[in-house]
């Protein structure tokens, strides 16, 4: 997720998003090496932003997936969000005033978003490989995605993902073929939760701002998941060592990721974000191989590569139908 990434509360990887606004021309005497104008930094720089977020997440994910066997699933996801809330909480310094009902409302579902699509996704990485974890998960922006265009062109791209969810239950195995099915379920179950928290993200965004809805949001997740982190690593939790790694998962998979993110969108085109955010699933592998050793058969890479396009291909039917010119009445 993601982790996901995930995505920030103010600048939320939603499924519709406006067509942006085309840049003015260069004139004439603009030079012609882009890089000598400051455009290729500009077209390139928000880019790399977006990519060293995805790294960030996915190898935050694989760190935790180290110190799982002192803490279980449920003991990171309490340190990952509790540490990062109170980080968030430091840095916005939201306002606990002149909010409505339905602020609060709105901020406590996506909070509730957030523990359910971490918690499901730290369970899911406990028992099955980085990278299929997070093919499995992406899947859940990719369907709402899908839903929310209402276009045949799109229902083919989710025929295109389902190919690879199908290379992935039939290969023999190891890797995708030989995933736990308990595993396989929470990752799909996270995919909902990440949905859902696209959603909320939104409205929060929309209601609080600068990041001050994240953080608070952020506070409830934490304070949902502290009971059950309690029951499952008692005082392992407490641990120096254990909270060191605690607080370097919450800044790799949340505050950072989350704070380039904010910039990358500030410069980026909606849309061209999220196809950026496609790429997850092979991060994801990639930092399952380097830091996990999980390694990926060519049938696990051509299933990644499947929902990958898949995603890719959604994502740009709906901008191309978005910035498509009207047709002139006669």
């Amino acid at each position: 997720m993601a982790v996901p990434s995930s995505a920030p509360a103010s600048p939320p990887t939603t499924a519709p998003v406006p067509a942006p606004v085309p840049a003015p021309a260069a004139p004439a005497s603009a030079p012609a090496d882009p890089a000598a104008d400051g455009s290729f930094r500009a077209r390139f720089g928000p880019v790399a932003l977006v990519v060293s977020a995805g790294v960030s997440v996915q190898f935050g994910a694989a760190i935790a997936v180290m110190i799982m066997p002192r803490t279980g699933a449920a003991g990171v996801v309490t340190l990952r969000l509790a540490a990062a809330a109170l980080v968030l909480l430091l840095l916005c310094r939201p306002k606990l005033r002149g909010h409505s009902r339905a602020d609060w409302m709105t901020v406590v579902w996506f909070g509730v978003t957030m523990a359910g699509m971490n918690g499901l996704f730290y369970q899911a990485i406990d028992r099955i490989p980085l990278g299929p974890a997070v093919t499995l998960e992406v899947l859940g922006p990719l369907v709402l995605s899908v839903a929310v265009s209402r276009r045949l062109m799109n229902l083919l791209w989710a025929g295109l993902a389902l190919a690879g969810v199908v290379l992935l239950s039939t290969h023999g195995g190891g890797g995708f073929g030989g995933l736990d099915p308990l595993g396989a379920a929470y990752a799909l179950g996270a995919g909902g939760m990440w949905a859902a928290y696209i959603v909320f993200n939104a409205r929060t965004g929309r209601r609080f701002p600068q990041a001050d809805g994240l953080a608070l949001a952020m506070a409830v997740a934490a304070v949902l998941s502290l009971p059950l982190g309690v029951i499952e690593a008692g005082s392992a939790l407490l641990l120096p060592s254990t909270l060191a790694l605690g607080l370097g998962v919450a800044v790799l998979s949340s505050v950072l990721p989350y704070t380039l993110e904010l910039l990358a969108l500030r410069r980026l085109p909606a849309p061209t974000f999220a196809i950026l955010m496609s790429l997850e699933p092979a991060i994801a592998a990639t930092a399952g191989f380097l830091v996990l050793n999980q390694a990926l058969s060519p049938l696990d890479a051509a299933a990644i590569a499947l929902v990958i396009a898949a995603s890719m291909g959604a994502v740009r039917s709906q901008t191309r139908r978005r910035t498509r010119p009207l047709k002139p009445q006669a």
